[in-house]
């Protein structure tokens, strides 16, 4: 059987693939458990160590020209140490976000709750009650394969250690490869590579705690990436290497309401809140200003290797405001008392009152009776006395 020969686009796109996580790595083969998929980037765990993501958030804000990322990561797991990578369409700086934002953004979506009244007893209402009562209101460019490989630079930002890869030399890291003898976690290859074909470049983050020997757990610090666009885009294509039903909550700041241009694979996305920015000052305010409109999306990918690729964000035909309302179902009342039992006790007691008083009326109106010595009563009047 003839081999062909490796040529020199597929021997720097191999390279990319493996500097993209071996420049991570500290000590030999520390990071060759299973990655785990988050939505904009994939998270991967020691050697022989479990990490899961419960939760995560991300604020993407597009001013026409530039775009950031604010994302925080909320782990599960024993693993001291993990690695998190995300693919960018330019060069990004990257710095600590302010964990306060998240708060914000939390109060500024809040659900509305308004009451709803209704005025024939439900499930919970008296006499209607069973189990504990009444519940409460549901839940809320470029184009060809890069050459070179190369690292940009490398920083810490609190107990993060970042750096920021780009293909530049494809001879740089050899010896680094082989000093740590890395292996590409299965899978994460292939969804990698349509990354390096479009010459994207990566940030790739090492986690640790703060506290030497602890496993990660909780919520990471926040990490805020800038970056230059010509359109927003939310990387989701790593999504793909997931084992269970992945679920996206992304908020999205701009001078428009915006929208997802497809499902990309997931349930139809919806749009959660949509709203301008009241805030006048705080992280919030200071992310907004010149993209005063923030949407708030979700979307759930039952499937997820069914993911088509990334989430590109456009204008929505309209600036139209939504905001969620939650509805708590009371039952109407009077002074206190519901309504419908004042009612049908009213109604009752007027058929009642009705009835006596015809009976009474019919009472009057009727002849009394007779004695039966009594003479019968002529019937036609007399004639003259003469």
């Amino acid at each position: 059987m003839a081999v062909r020969p490796v040529g020199p686009k597929e021997w720097a796109t191999a390279r990319v693939l493996t500097v993209l996580l071996a420049v991570l790595t500290l000590q030999p083969a520390s990071l060759l458990a299973p990655a785990y998929a988050c939505g904009c980037g994939a998270l991967i765990p020691g050697a022989q160590q479990n990490v899961a993501v419960d939760r995560e958030v991300s604020v993407v804000r597009w001013d026409g020209r530039r775009e950031q990322i604010v994302m925080r990561l909320t782990v599960t797991g024993d693993a001291e140490r993990a690695a998190w990578i995300m693919p960018v369409p330019q060069r990004a700086t990257v710095r600590l976000g302010d964990p306060s934002l998240f708060d914000e953004l939390d109060r500024a979506t809040a659900p509305v709750h308004r009451d709803r009244h209704h005025f024939w007893p439900q499930d919970g209402d008296w006499p209607l009650v069973t189990g504990d009562g009444a519940g409460g209101p549901p839940r809320g460019p470029g184009a060809g394969p890069p050459q070179d490989v190369g690292v940009v630079d490398r920083q810490r930002l609190g107990p993060f250690d970042v750096a920021r890869l780009t293909a530049r030399d494809p001879d740089a890291l050899g010896d680094w490869l082989d000093t740590n003898g890395f292996a590409l976690p299965t899978g994460l290859e292939s969804e990698l590579r349509p990354y390096v074909d479009r010459r994207w470049e990566y940030v790739a983050v090492r986690l640790t705690p703060r506290t030497a020997d602890a496993p990660l757990r909780g919520a990471l610090d926040p990490l805020h990436l800038t970056f230059a666009a010509d359109e927003p885009v939310y990387p989701m294509r790593l999504s793909r290497t997931a084992a269970t039903p992945q679920s996206l909550g992304l908020y999205v700041l701009a001078a428009h309401r915006m929208e997802p241009a497809s499902a990309i694979g997931g349930s139809r996305p919806r749009v959660l809140h949509a709203r301008r920015v009241t805030a006048r000052t705080g992280p919030l305010a200071e992310l907004a200003e010149g993209t005063p409109f923030l949407t708030a999306i979700g979307q759930e990918f039952p499937r997820p290797a069914a993911i088509s690729g990334d989430h590109v964000l456009r204008r929505a035909p309209a600036d139209t405001a939504f905001q969620q309302v939650i509805y708590e179902d009371r039952l109407r009342t009077v002074a206190g008392i519901p309504a419908w039992l004042l009612t049908v006790v009213g109604a009752v007691a007027a058929v009642v009152t009705a009835l006596v008083l015809i009976a009474v009326r019919r009472s009057r109106r009727r002849p009394l009776p007779l004695p039966p010595d009594a003479p019968p009563m002529p019937t036609h009047a007399p004639g003259p006395v003469d």
